[in-house]
């Protein structure tokens, strides 16, 4: 039977970015998937990571910026980007901040994002 998500479950981050999850194993305890909306302030940015999960960035409004080991990637509103586990990448938001959606693979887990130590 088809489960109806009513509402989020809001996820606090340091930087002032918002994460609603819908799905995942904070909000419905899925471990194969997670769906969340974020926004993100401009200037946002968060560690390089090397994550255990893939990792599709669908980029509502703004622009997120993906490092990567041979350089950068700036998606705009209307595209989206796939990393892969085991990339080393870094996001960060655009001049006008960003609002997105994550979809993970397994589902996000900090543990499982391996971020670097700053």
């Amino acid at each position: 039977m088809p489960q109806l998500i009513e509402s989020p479950t809001r996820i606090p981050v340091p930087g002032g970015k918002v994460i609603d999850e819908y799905v995942g194993r904070v909000r419905s305890g899925s471990s194969a998937v997670s769906v969340a909306h974020m926004t993100a302030p401009a200037g946002w940015d968060e560690p390089a990571q090397t994550p255990d999960f893939d990792e599709v960035t669908l980029v509502l409004a703004g622009t997120v910026v993906v490092e990567h080991d041979d350089g950068e990637l700036s998606v705009p509103a209307g595209q989206a980007v796939v990393t892969r586990a085991g990339e080393r990448v870094r996001y960060r938001a655009g001049a006008e901040g960003a609002e997105y959606v994550a979809v993970c693979l397994p589902a996000f887990d900090p543990d499982l994002a391996h971020r670097d130590e700053s």
